[in-house]
């Protein structure tokens, strides 16, 4: 699965939103295996945080002056959130640019392997939950819905992911759109 999702990440040219308007920021997507099936980490954000109040979402957040790179503020909100060091993720590769439509973030997505189980290291400021959503779940098609949602006078599509008690939607569904389209077909 590694060298094939590192493949087809590498072939794809990665879509770059330009708008010195939008404020950068990055997620980590923590994929791992737990008894032989494909898992991705969410967590679900405090109602204390600045943004996205209560939301799931992937461990992330702003860049910050002293990160070298979109992907060195993944991997310090990572620690930051979740206690996941540098040095336990292996790289797959980054996904398109995706914009938030309320507050104005440009999100650099990246894909990476954890090992599980892991010593997370929660902090309870940031994140309320760890989510631990196997990939099958999120496949079955009766898991997804599409809505159309307007402002601004302009129409966009909301997409909204359902596991257990748990609704995926936002800047959060349109990454992992995304990323469910470019997995290797076993995992689908």
């Amino acid at each position: 699965m590694e060298g094939k999702i590192k493949e087809r990440l590498a072939r794809q040219e990665k879509v770059r939103i330009h708008d010195g308007t939008l404020k950068k920021a990055a997620v980590l997507i923590p994929l791992f295996k737990k008894d032989g099936e494909s898992y991705i980490l969410f967590t679900r954000r405090t109602d204390t945080v600045e943004h996205h109040k209560g939301q799931i979402s992937f461990p992330g957040g702003g860049q910050d002056k002293k990160d070298r790179n979109l992907l060195a503020t993944a991997l310090r909100e990572a620690e930051e959130e979740m206690g996941i060091q540098e040095k336990d993720v292996r790289l797959l590769g980054e996904l398109d640019d995706v914009c938030t439509i309320s507050t104005d973030y440009c999100i650099s997505p990246f894909l990476a392997l954890i090992p599980y189980p892991y010593p997370f290291k929660v902090n309870h400021h940031e994140i309320k939950e760890v989510i631990e959503v196997p990939l099958s779940a999120l496949r079955d098609g009766r898991q997804f819905r599409e809505e159309t949602h307007e402002k601004d006078g302009q129409t966009f599509p909301v997409y909204f992911y359902q596991y257990q008690n748990h609704t995926i939607w936002g800047a959060t569904a349109r990454i992992l759109k995304q990323l469910l389209a470019l997995l290797p077909e076993e995992e689908k």
